[in-house]
């Protein structure tokens, strides 16, 4: 029996928006640090791009190909907020943009548990019959 890649996948993104919430916390934490410079993290994407299962591609136009197939989530340099600038201290975080970022984690990870939950309902009900 193949493995049911839905909760590879679920588990794969929530790995990933722990991470995330990790990078993100770490930058709130250091905003008043001087020189600190904001990070985040690879979009999921890349976690998407590197699962086994892919759709058909029946013209090249269709899908572009992918060249970074990536397991692991890397913490890069965050996009300097164009609203703060780098501030005197050199300091690049912006408060307000790291809460939103914790509130679309936030969105994401009840997201993703209420997938997982729905499926795991779907499949007891499939086997009860």
């Amino acid at each position: 029996m193949q493995p049911i890649q839905l909760f590879d996948l679920a588990s794969r993104q929530a790995s990933w928006l722990s991470v995330r919430q990790q990078v993100v916390s770490t930058n709130i934490a250091n905003a008043n640090t001087p020189k600190y410079m904001a990070k985040d993290v690879t979009p999921f994407n890349a976690v998407l791009d590197s699962t086994p299962v892919r759709m058909a591609r029946t013209n090249p136009g269709h899908m572009t190909d992918s060249s970074q197939l990536s397991d692991e989530v890397d913490v890069v340099k965050a996009k300097l907020d164009q609203e703060i600038g780098v501030q005197e201290s050199g300091n690049s975080v912006g408060i307000v943009e790291e809460m939103s970022k914790t509130g679309e984690i936030k969105r994401q990870y009840e997201l993703n548990a209420a997938l997982v939950e729905s499926f795991h309902r779907m499949m007891l009900m499939t086997l009860k019959k």
